[in-house]
Formats: C-alpha cells, sequence, structure tokens
C-alpha cells in the first residue's frame, strides 16, 4: 500500500525515539490500568475504552459495509458485546487485536443475516467476462509506487463488490491471514487467495481510471 505517513521534522533521532518509547510504554500501562478496571465492572473506565477505541471500530465497520448509518449501528454492538464479553479477555493478545476481531465477527454475522452468500464465493463472486480486471503491463502500479493518496484508495475499496471487498479490508487492512479469512467466511485459503488477487487487480484498474481522469 502507499506509504502515506509524513516525514519526519528534523531533530534529535535517539531522544525522539526515547521520548517515544517512553511515552508508549505509560500509555500502555494506563490502558492496562483502565482496562483491568472496565474488567471489574468500573462503567467509567469502560467509558474510556470506549472513547478509546470507538473511532478505528467504527471505520473498521465503514470499510466493510460502506454505508455510515449501518457501520454506526454496527460499532454500538461491537461494543454493546464488549460490554457482555470484557472480562473474557485474558491477555492471549493485544486488547486491540482482540477486540478488532470481535468487530470482524459482528459485522460477519450481520452479513449473513443480510443474506450476502459468504459461503459461495467462488461463484458469487466470479466477475462477469466484460467485468474481469483488465491487465496493463506498461502501466505504473500506483499503489506499489505510493502515487495515490488515501482519499483515492479509500474510495476505490468502497466501490469493490462486496465479496472482494471484505476479503480486501480483512487480509490487506486488518492482517488476517489467508487460513484465518477461511475460517471466517468457511470458503477455501485457495478462494480467499484467488479473491484477493481479482480485488486488487480491481483497485489498479480504479486508481489507474481515477488517475488519467484526474490528469485530463
Amino acid at each position: 500500500m502507499a506509504d502515506l505517513s509524513s516525514p519526519q521534522a528534523p531533530g534529535s533521532t535517539t531522544a525522539r525515539t526515547a521520548g517515544g518509547a517512553k511515552s508508549l510504554l505509560a500509555s500502555e500501562q494506563i490502558g492496562e490500568k483502565i482496562l483491568a478496571r472496565a474488567q471489574s465492572g468500573d462503567h467509567q473506565a469502560f467509558a474510556q475504552i470506549y472513547s478509546l477505541h470507538k473511532r478505528r471500530i467504527y471505520s473498521l465497520c465503514l470499510r466493510m459495509v460502506s454505508n455510515p448509518a449501518e457501520a454506526e449501528d454496527l460499532t454500538q454492538e461491537v461494543f454493546l458485546q464488549l460490554h457482555r464479553k470484557i472480562a473474557t479477555f485474558r491477555g492471549d493478545s493485544a486488547f486491540s487485536t482482540w477486540l478488532h476481531r470481535m468487530a470482524v465477527n459482528v459485522v460477519l454475522m450481520q452479513l449473513r443475516k443480510k443474506g450476502l452468500q459468504l459461503i459461495s464465493l467462488d461463484e458469487a463472486m466470479e466477475p462477469a467476462p466484460d467485468e474481469a480486471p483488465k491487465r496493463s503491463f506498461g502501466a505504473p502500479d500506483l499503489i506499489l509506487s505510493g502515487a495515490i493518496d488515501r482519499l483515492a484508495l479509500e474510495r476505490a475499496v468502497a466501490e469493490l463488490p462486496a465479496g472482494y471487498r471484505l476479503i480486501f479490508i480483512l487480509h490487506d487492512v486488518e492482517g488476517f491471514e489467508h487460513n484465518e479469512i477461511a475460517s471466517l467466511l468457511n470458503c477455501s485459503i485457495g478462494n480467499s487467495k484467488s479473491q484477493l488477487h481479482k480485488a486488487r487487480l480491481r483497485l489498479r484498474d480504479a486508481l489507474r481510471t481515477q488517475s488519467r481522469q484526474e490528469a485530463q
């Protein structure tokens, strides 16, 4: 993906690194204290966790469903589930990772209720011949070159077919492995890889089209 991070300002790299490490450690310690209090039933601590994580969870839900109102509802459902299950967190992974997996499961459950046929991805997600991604061997790869902005990428992802978008987000954005995606979506590992490949091709086509239109 494109590196959209800002360049670092001049200064003492060593001092900044040390200061950043101390700040991160202090933040983690505060987070652990808040988490422990929330697990003990402290409503104020849970409200702090909600404030810390709600934006990222909403962004995840929005990327998966591409509907702001539905993403808001799903975010609330995630935190309702978190309130019920927070005492079961044992620290086997980072809390944010655990919460994100919970959010993914909430969204997938909702998509299944709406009738998205995740089980039949092999058949349902095959594009028609005239919709197949087109290879352009002489064109630059805008994703890999970093020649795109975040908004353009987000627009292109939002316009992907639901199945493509889901696997792209799970793998390339949220960091799930193909075996994990296969388990979540009840599909084969090979199918997950195939759909991710097709999603990336569609993204590249969409981004090149956007780039050409802006250049005109």
